[in-house]
Protein backbone atom coordinates (compact mmCIF):
# COMPACT_ATOMS: atom_id res chain seq x y z
CA UNK A 1 0.00 0.00 0.00
CA UNK A 2 1.10 3.54 -0.72
CA UNK A 3 0.19 6.68 1.18
CA UNK A 4 0.18 10.19 -0.26
CA UNK A 5 0.25 13.16 2.09
CA UNK A 6 -0.21 16.70 0.84
CA UNK A 7 0.93 19.80 2.66
CA UNK A 8 1.45 23.49 2.06
CA UNK A 9 -2.08 24.72 1.61
CA UNK A 10 -3.41 27.83 3.26
CA UNK A 11 -4.96 31.26 2.86
CA UNK A 12 -3.25 33.69 0.51
CA UNK A 13 -4.31 36.98 -1.09
CA UNK A 14 -4.85 37.20 -4.81
CA UNK A 15 -1.54 37.52 -6.59
CA UNK A 16 0.25 35.55 -3.91
CA UNK A 17 2.10 32.26 -4.05
CA UNK A 18 2.00 28.88 -2.38
CA UNK A 19 3.99 25.69 -2.80
CA UNK A 20 2.23 22.39 -2.23
CA UNK A 21 4.07 19.15 -1.48
CA UNK A 22 2.96 15.58 -1.94
CA UNK A 23 5.04 12.95 -0.17
CA UNK A 24 4.63 9.30 -1.07
CA UNK A 25 5.46 6.51 1.36
CA UNK A 26 4.86 2.82 1.79
CA UNK A 27 5.59 -0.08 -0.54
CA UNK A 28 7.24 1.81 -3.35
CA UNK A 29 9.48 0.00 -5.82
CA UNK A 30 9.47 2.36 -8.78
CA UNK A 31 9.15 6.03 -9.61
CA UNK A 32 5.50 6.95 -10.09
CA UNK A 33 3.84 9.40 -12.38
CA UNK A 34 2.40 12.09 -10.10
CA UNK A 35 -0.48 14.41 -10.74
CA UNK A 36 -2.24 17.26 -9.00
CA UNK A 37 -5.99 17.73 -9.08
CA UNK A 38 -8.37 20.17 -7.42
CA UNK A 39 -12.01 20.37 -6.50
CA UNK A 40 -13.87 23.50 -5.58
CA UNK A 41 -17.24 23.48 -3.80
CA UNK A 42 -20.02 22.72 -6.24
CA UNK A 43 -17.62 21.92 -9.04
CA UNK A 44 -16.26 18.75 -10.53
CA UNK A 45 -12.75 17.59 -9.76
CA UNK A 46 -10.33 18.82 -12.38
CA UNK A 47 -6.82 18.04 -13.53
CA UNK A 48 -4.20 20.64 -12.66
CA UNK A 49 -0.78 19.25 -13.56
CA UNK A 50 1.18 16.07 -14.17
CA UNK A 51 4.81 15.09 -14.01
CA UNK A 52 5.68 11.69 -15.40
CA UNK A 53 8.31 9.36 -14.06
CA UNK A 54 10.64 10.60 -16.79
CA UNK A 55 9.95 14.25 -16.02
CA UNK A 56 7.52 15.18 -18.77
CA UNK A 57 5.05 17.79 -17.54
CA UNK A 58 1.56 18.81 -18.54
CA UNK A 59 -0.76 21.53 -17.26
CA UNK A 60 -4.38 22.50 -17.40
CA UNK A 61 -4.73 25.56 -19.60
CA UNK A 62 -5.83 27.98 -16.87
CA UNK A 63 -2.69 27.37 -14.80
CA UNK A 64 -0.09 27.37 -17.56
CA UNK A 65 2.53 30.02 -16.90
CA UNK A 66 1.46 30.35 -13.26
CA UNK A 67 1.93 26.86 -11.78
CA UNK A 68 5.02 24.68 -11.97
CA UNK A 69 5.10 21.00 -11.09
CA UNK A 70 8.36 19.37 -10.07
CA UNK A 71 9.57 16.33 -8.21
CA UNK A 72 12.34 14.98 -6.04
CA UNK A 73 12.71 11.31 -6.90
CA UNK A 74 14.98 10.60 -3.94
CA UNK A 75 12.22 11.78 -1.61
CA UNK A 76 9.40 10.50 -3.83
CA UNK A 77 7.82 13.89 -3.45
CA UNK A 78 6.05 16.08 -5.96
CA UNK A 79 5.66 19.83 -5.65
CA UNK A 80 3.28 22.35 -7.11
CA UNK A 81 4.58 25.91 -7.12
CA UNK A 82 1.61 28.22 -7.56
CA UNK A 83 2.19 31.86 -8.45
CA UNK A 84 -0.14 34.71 -9.34
CA UNK A 85 -2.96 32.95 -7.53
CA UNK A 86 -6.52 33.96 -8.34
CA UNK A 87 -9.71 33.56 -6.28
CA UNK A 88 -10.88 30.97 -8.81
CA UNK A 89 -7.91 28.80 -7.81
CA UNK A 90 -9.58 28.25 -4.44
CA UNK A 91 -10.13 24.51 -4.00
CA UNK A 92 -9.00 21.40 -2.22
CA UNK A 93 -5.86 20.27 -3.98
CA UNK A 94 -4.88 16.64 -3.88
CA UNK A 95 -2.22 14.56 -5.52
CA UNK A 96 -2.36 11.20 -7.19
CA UNK A 97 0.25 8.62 -8.12
CA UNK A 98 0.40 6.02 -10.84
CA UNK A 99 2.97 3.23 -10.86
CA UNK A 100 1.84 1.55 -14.06
CA UNK A 101 2.18 2.95 -17.57
CA UNK A 102 -0.22 5.88 -17.83
CA UNK A 103 -2.02 6.22 -21.15
CA UNK A 104 -1.67 9.87 -22.11
CA UNK A 105 -5.38 10.09 -22.87
CA UNK A 106 -6.22 9.05 -19.31
CA UNK A 107 -3.93 11.50 -17.49
CA UNK A 108 -6.75 13.97 -16.88
CA UNK A 109 -8.82 11.67 -14.70
CA UNK A 110 -7.85 11.14 -11.06
CA UNK A 111 -9.63 7.80 -11.19
CA UNK A 112 -6.93 6.59 -13.60
CA UNK A 113 -4.28 6.79 -10.89
CA UNK A 114 -3.46 4.06 -8.40
CA UNK A 115 -3.44 6.23 -5.28
CA UNK A 116 -4.83 9.59 -4.19
CA UNK A 117 -4.18 11.74 -1.16
CA UNK A 118 -6.68 13.41 1.14
CA UNK A 119 -6.00 16.90 -0.08
CA UNK A 120 -4.99 20.29 1.25
CA UNK A 121 -7.14 23.42 1.18
CA UNK A 122 -6.02 26.42 -0.82
CA UNK A 123 -8.01 29.60 -0.36
CA UNK A 124 -7.27 32.72 -2.37
CA UNK A 125 -8.89 35.89 -1.11
CA UNK A 126 -9.87 38.70 -3.43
Amino acid sequence: QVQLVESGGGLVPAGGSLTLSCAASGRIFSIPHMGWFRQAPGREREFVALITASGTTDYEDSVKGRFTISRDNAKITAYLQMNSLKPEDTAVYFCAAMFNPLPWSKRLGAESYDYRGQGTQVTVSS
